[in-house]
């Protein structure tokens, strides 16, 4: 009878423990849902802010930044919520070296394309001083240089 009792537990265990991975799951699929929600939202709304931008005749240049700001912004927001997403899934389910090591390189290419944004975004190197305009957010310079209608270059 104990032996009864005793594979009774490890079922129950069992079924407790695929119960919590499949949650675990379905957190990080609707972690990636909301990073590709972030991302359609911020095309759709740099997109549609550009189309009004352009339409009420403002400077190509700065309207152009600023489209690029947001969109630079929300693909780094997007890109981060995927990291999340990954971490979850790689510790939850497969905590093994090989998996580890995938990880490993989704972030580090994923940072890449992080810092590439960064400094698109900036239009600075991250180990050069911020400009004075551009010490709050990213994006803001461009924000702020499009407002004053000055149209500059990227940093080479």
């Amino acid at each position: 009878m104990s032996g009864l009792v005793l594979l009774q537990a490890d079922v129950d265990e069992s079924a407790a423990v695929r119960h919590v991975l499949d949650w675990v799951e379905y957190a990080a699929v609707a972690i990636e849902v909301l990073a590709v929600i972030v991302i359609v939202a911020t095309i759709v709304y740099a997109t549609a802010s550009y189309a009004i931008g352009r339409f009420w005749k403002a400077p190509e240049g700065s309207v152009y930044n600023v489209y690029r700001a947001r969109l630079g912004s929300g693909l780094l927001l997007g890109l981060e919520i995927l990291v999340a997403a990954d971490v979850i899934r790689t510790v939850a389910f497969e905590p093994t070296i090989e998996s580890a090591v995938i990880l490993g390189l989704l972030v580090l290419i994923r940072t890449f394309l992080s810092w590439s944004l960064v400094v698109e975004i900036e239009e600075r190197w991250p180990w050069q001083a911020p400009r004075p305009e551009n010490v709050h957010t990213p994006g803001k310079q461009l924000e702020l240089r499009a407002k004053s209608g000055r149209d500059e270059s990227p940093v080479a």
